[in-house]
C-alpha cells in the first residue's frame, strides 16, 4: 500500500517535471526574443524581460521536486555508494524528516505571509511597463513546498515499504 502511495505521489511530480521541461523551451524563446529586439531591433520589451525571469523561476521552482524524484539533487555519494540498501534507506528516512520537511515548512510559513500581502495589494513588477500580478511569480513560493512535501511523502512511503517488505524472516 505504502509502495502504491509512492507510486502516485511520485507520477504527480513526474507529469509536473515533464511539463516544466518543455516550458523551458518557452524560457528560450522569450530570451531569445529579448535580446533580439533589444540588440538588433533597438526595441527594449520590459514586459518580456520579466517574462523570461518568471518562466525561468517557475521551471525551476516547479520542476524541483521533480530534481527530487529523479535524484538531481547533490548527495553524499561516496558514503551512500557504501552503505547497504537498507542503511541508504533509513539515511533517506531521517533526511526527510528532518532537513525536508523543516525547510518545506519554513517555506510555507514564511512565504504565505509574502504572497498573501503581494495578493492582497495586487502587486505588479517594479518596473514601468513590466508584467502585472506579481502576486502569481509569489504563488511559486506556496508551490514549491508543497511539491516538495509530496515528494517527500513519496520518500517516506517507498522507503518505509522497503524496510518492512526486507524485513529478516521473524521481525
Amino acid at each position: 500500500m505504502l509502495g502504491r502511495l509512492a507510486h502516485v505521489l511520485e507520477s504527480i511530480n513526474t507529469v509536473i517535471g515533464r511539463v516544466v521541461a518543455w516550458a523551458m523551451l518557452a524560457t528560450v524563446l522569450v530570451t531569445f526574443a529579448t535580446v533580439y529586439f533589444r540588440y538588433a531591433m533597438g526595441i527594449g520589451l520590459i514586459w518580456l524581460q520579466d517574462l523570461y525571469v518568471w518562466t525561468h523561476v517557475a521551471a525551476i521552482l516547479l520542476g524541483s521536486a521533480f530534481a527530487l524524484l529523479s535524484g538531481g539533487f547533490i548527495r553524499v555519494d561516496m558514503l551512500q555508494n557504501r552503505m547497504s540498501e537498507a542503511k541508504r534507506a533509513w539515511v533517506e528516512i531521517v533526511g526527510t524528516i528532518a532537513f525536508l520537511f523543516p525547510f518545506v515548512g519554513s517555506l510555507l510559513y514564511f512565504g504565505f505571509p509574502f504572497f498573501y500581502r503581494s495578493w492582497q495589494i495586487a502587486e505588479a513588477s517594479s518596473s514601468e511597463g513590466g508584467l502585472p500580478a506579481l502576486f502569481v511569480l509569489k504563488a511559486l513560493l506556496i508551490i514549491f513546498p508543497v511539491l516538495l512535501a509530496i515528494q517527500g511523502v513519496a520518500m517516506l512511503a517507498r522507503n518505509i515499504s522497503f524496510l518492512s517488505d526486507n524485513r529478516p524472516n521473524g521481525s
